[in-house]
């Protein structure tokens, strides 16, 4: 057993106090050699870690899972899931060890947890293990959504573990340090209701009320109010998805937090040309978690959570709690539609709501489908078009022709709230992204520190994607989407 390390954290551990049976009491594996990659310094003082006092040689150790710092109580957190549609019953947290939960420095209570930290009870004849590759892509693209200001899982530190890990071919062995403002899912749920433990699925929802949505404890409806929280969190979320052009490629019910954040970063992937069927994930033969049906799966998903509470909803009348759930579940799609033409709104740097603004919205996006528009550079450019040079904007377009009527409507919209172009501009430029984590830059980056141990691309990128509003001279090439020829075959895969 690791010897406990200095005290890091103040921890305070609810989740394992407050429901046992949900978890698996758990120690990390230990490793030959841990050594420090990457240590996320703004996140590490949000949670209290004083990095100008901590040992390099102690940080890599906790990080890598051979010391357990004081207060932690290491589990691994049961859940089931439905992947790819297909339900499994027992999943849970196969290669991940929760530390324990921080109160931060605004007064959140977030969880710290490892992931690729070796086998548990859940690992399924897996090793527990992950790469330097897969570990280093959730680095920077947690990073990246939050800086684009999406609910995130965010990293706090990267570790070589001095192992080989064994997947197709042998590859460097590291683990993650993740943070979350908790771990707990849709799937966590689905865990303890197929097994008609209904008690303890009440005492997981009054446990996640208590911690995400208090103010609801004392409502007779709490469950029924959680639903509808949970499911306008997670409108939120797919909405700003959606808006930057990302695409989950696994949103199976485990990968579903009901804290709204964004979690699990395997075959994750951003657009580049708009296409709604881009499918990037090896594992997605059919689509089924297209970028373009991501808010269709996301109301399955919540389905799915509401088909677990229907016994708290209403314990006396399941026709009435159907019912009740029902309503919520229908409800999203206007939920959702509402937050993404908000921020569509915005992003085309429109104020107040004009009925055809959504046809407006729709069409832009009929345009770059057509054209086969890079994403992320048409609404930047469209900022531009708005001082008064369309040139940037339309140079995008094979033909600039068809963009002119739809050019003269926005700018008839946007003329009436008496916004100067440069005001519209500089509006429009704080919410559309001028770099993004694009794909061929984070495989430069892995593929560098993977084979080479060469950490400079990577360190690099984290630095462009945390800054994606400001244009710096000297980042072009992070603005360049990659040649359609490396686009249409680039795929992604699971990985930690």
């Amino acid at each position: 057993m690791p010897t406990p390390a200095p005290e890091l954290f103040r921890f305070d551990n609810t989740y394992a106090r407050a429901l046992p049976g949900c978890y698996a009491p758990v120690t990390p594996a230990t490793v030959p050699a841990p050594q420090l990659l990457q240590l996320n310094q703004a996140l590490a003082g949000e949670l209290g870690l004083d990095v100008a006092r901590l040992d390099p040689e102690v940080g890599a150790a906790v990080f890598g899972g051979n010391l357990v710092p004081a207060g932690a109580t290491p589990i691994a957190q049961a859940y089931a899931g439905h992947q790819f549609g297909g339900f499994v019953p027992q999943l849970g947290d196969g290669r991940a060890v929760l530390l324990g939960e921080v109160i931060d420095r605004h007064g959140r209570r977030r969880d710290i947890a490892l992931k690729g930290s070796g086998r548990t009870p859940f690992s399924r004849g897996g090793d527990g293990k992950a790469a330097v590759g897969p570990v280093l892509r959730e680095y920077v693209i947690g990073e990246a959504m939050h800086a684009l200001g999406i609910p995130t899982t965010r990293a706090l530190a990267a570790v070589r573990s001095g192992e080989t890990v064994w997947r197709d071919r042998p590859l460097p062995g590291a683990l993650l340090t993740r943070v979350a403002g908790s771990h707990v899912r849709v799937g966590t749920f689905q865990f303890f209701a197929v097994r008609g433990q209904h008690d303890t699925v009440r005492a997981l929802a009054d446990y996640v009320i208590a911690r995400h949505d208090p103010d609801l404890a004392a409502d007779p409806d709490r469950y029924l109010g959680l639903l509808s929280r949970v499911a306008a969190r997670q409108a939120a979320l797919i909405a700003q998805w959606m808006l930057v052009g990302f695409i989950h490629g696994v949103m199976n019910t485990d990968n579903m937090t009901i804290s709204g954040e964004t979690i699990d970063y395997g075959p994750c992937a951003f657009m580049e040309a708009y296409d709604p069927a881009t499918v990037f994930s090896s594992i997605d033969a059919h689509g089924r978690y297209a970028y373009g049906n991501q808010p269709a799966i996301a109301r399955w998903n919540l389905a799915r959570f509401a088909e677990t509470l229907l016994p708290l909803i209403d314990p006396d009348s399941s026709a009435q709690a159907i019912a009740r759930a029902t309503a919520v579940i229908e409800a999203f799609p206007d939920h959702y539609a509402t937050s993404w033409l908000d921020g569509a709104r915005a992003k085309l740097g429109l104020h107040g709501a004009d009925a055809d603004d959504e046809t407006l919205a729709a069409d832009w996006l009929a345009l770059l489908a057509a054209q086969q528009v890079d994403f992320t550079l048409a609404w930047r450019r469209l900022g531009d078009a708005a001082a008064g040079d369309a040139q940037p904007l339309t140079g995008l377009f094979a033909d600039a022709a068809a963009l002119t009527p739809w050019l003269d409507r926005w700018r008839r919209r946007a003329e009436r709230d008496g916004r100067s172009g440069d005001e519209r501009r500089d509006a429009m430029q704080r919410l559309n992204p001028l770099y993004i984590a694009r794909n061929h830059r984070v495989e430069e980056a892995l593929d560098a520190a993977s084979t080479h141990g060469d950490l400079t691309a990577f360190e690099r990128l984290v630095e462009v994607v945390s800054q994606p509003f400001d244009e710096r001279r000297g980042w072009e090439r992070y603005a360049e989407p990659a040649p359609r020829e490396v686009t249409a075959r680039y795929q992604t895969f699971c990985g930690t």
